[in-house]
């Protein structure tokens, strides 16, 4: 079902049968629509009284079974998602949430309302994401995962709002150079690779700051207001001692090897 409101592009879109397409959606090219996806849904939001509100769909997404995404809840508010997306199953997208391009939002992911998400960012399966969290670029965050403070960009996230690592393969495949990335391992290694005083760690990392890869980390950091996710507590596993220290072979790695935050 498509709502008289809705402008959809012929270009390519395809919505498949038992997809609804909602109010005041805007649906861009070469979109593909899978059954039970509803876009454009009102918001869940108690405040929400039927205002004038928006769902914003660039081009090249994919909605696969059951996903949602809601318009937005303020008046003249629209949630607003990119280009080159990738929505698995029953994965949910809140009221004025942003999404970036070129994301995976993996099945029963669920963002809450005001989450923005990023270019190239990975939320797992069944992730739980609080609302006005914001998600870095290229950042991943596992399965099960939650977080209800802001996720660094490159970063690994884990259990409860706890960085492991950085995203070596996501980097990688990104097209990023050993060089940046070693030097994006170090930044991270600074502020997370065991529990600090993060304004300090921050204010020595700025002084050092030499690529724009980091000083994006720093200013993404610095603009948070519900604080990021922190270092691993208590003793580390085999496995976070291995993401959190430096080692210049993880450079080395081929392309599609080891886990998505393996560093040696």
């Amino acid at each position: 079902m498509i709502h008289t409101t809705a402008i959809v592009s012929a270009e390519g879109t395809r919505i498949m049968a038992h997809a609804v397409i909602r109010d005041a959606t805007t649906l861009g090219a070469r979109n593909v629509v899978h059954p039970g996806v509803v876009l454009g849904g009102e918001p869940q939001d108690l405040a929400f009284r039927g205002a004038e509100t928006f769902l914003t769909i660039g081009d090249d997404n994919v909605f696969r079974e059951h996903a949602q995404a809601h318009r937005g809840t303020v008046p003249g508010t629209a949630t607003v998602i990119g280009n080159g997306n990738y929505f698995m199953q029953n994965s949910h997208v809140a009221h004025n949430c942003r999404i970036g391009d070129h994301t995976i939002v993996a099945g029963g992911a669920l963002l809450a309302g005001h989450v923005e998400l990023a270019d190239r960012a990975f939320v797992s399966g069944n992730c739980a994401v609080h609302q006005h969290v914001r998600i870095g670029t290229l950042a991943l965050m596992r399965g099960l995962s939650r977080t209800s403070r802001d996720v660094p960009p490159y970063c690994v996230v884990d259990g409860t709002h706890t960085v492991r690592g950085i995203n070596v393969v996501g980097l990688r495949r990104a097209g990023f150079t050993a060089p940046r990335i070693a030097a994006i391992r170090r930044a991270v290694t600074m502020l997370f690779a065991r529990p600090v005083h993060l304004g300090r760690a921050l204010a020595r990392l700025e002084g050092e700051a030499t690529t724009d890869d980091v000083r994006h980390l720093i200013a993404f950091i610095r603009a948070s207001r519900r604080g990021v996710c922190v270092a691993p507590r208590g003793r580390a596993d085999a496995d976070d001692v291995a993401v959190l220290r430096e080692d210049p072979r993880a450079a080395e790695l081929p392309a599609d090897g080891g886990d998505e935050d393996e560093l040696a």
